[in-house]
């Protein structure tokens, strides 16, 4: 598993493209220059592994765009320390960024192919989650609640009960929520009952499945 002066160059022109984009969190922009995106992708896409687009993984899911993670990861305004649940593990890229950000990670995927190549996958580039889980996201993770951040990286069709419960008060859940696009959703707990809510644009993600066995 190479990163080579090219891919460190080829990072370098990504993260100014993100700057160009709009991104402005160093934490984010830092950690997303130390991750090797291309180990994350298969071999025959590595060529693109750098440009500000999705691609295909296994099991019909996809990495998302660069541009989103970022967009997501700066959303969640994270701390060194804090708590957060990932919904949607996927390839690990995602979960890398939050990791760089020194975050306590729990993470949780349904796609059993997926959770299999990933929990051997991650610990080859010394990321280490807290857990890693097969799961269904719409459930949460109940006994490790409550969270500083919930990220979600799939599209939900509505914005799950238990995530919301999972919060602490002055945590965030960003969560794109729509149908065939979605709307990136912002939710910040104000109170046991109160959200704030906050809408950024339309984005496009592979829909949010509940857990097969």
């Amino acid at each position: 598993m190479k990163d080579t002066l090219k891919h460190q160059g080829l990072r370098n022109k990504l993260i100014n493209m993100l700057i160009n984009k709009g991104i402005k969190d160093p934490e984010v922009l830092a950690a997303m220059q130390k991750i090797p995106r291309h180990l994350f992708m298969d071999s025959s896409f590595e060529a693109f592994a750098y440009q500000d687009k999705a691609f295909p993984i296994a099991a019909d899911q996809t990495i998302s765009q660069p541009y989103t993670v970022a967009f997501q990861s700066e959303l969640l305004n994270l701390k060194q320390g804090s708590k957060v649940l990932e919904i949607g593990t996927g390839s690990g890229y995602q979960t890398a960024v939050l990791l760089e950000l020194k975050a306590k990670v729990f993470t949780i995927e349904r796609q059993r192919e997926l959770y299999k190549k990933t929990k051997l996958f991650l610990p080859k580039l010394n990321y280490k989650p807290k857990k890693l889980i097969f799961g269904d996201g719409y459930k949460g993770l109940a006994e490790e609640a409550p969270f500083d951040g919930i990220i979600v990286t799939a599209g939900a069709p509505f914005v799950p009960k238990p995530l919301l419960s999972q919060l602490k008060i002055g945590g965030r859940l960003v969560i794109p929520v729509g149908d065939e696009t979605q709307i990136m959703t912002l939710l910040k707990r104000k109170s046991a009952k109160e959200f704030e809510k906050h809408e950024f644009g339309d984005f496009r993600f592979v829909p949010m499945l509940k857990k097969k066995n």
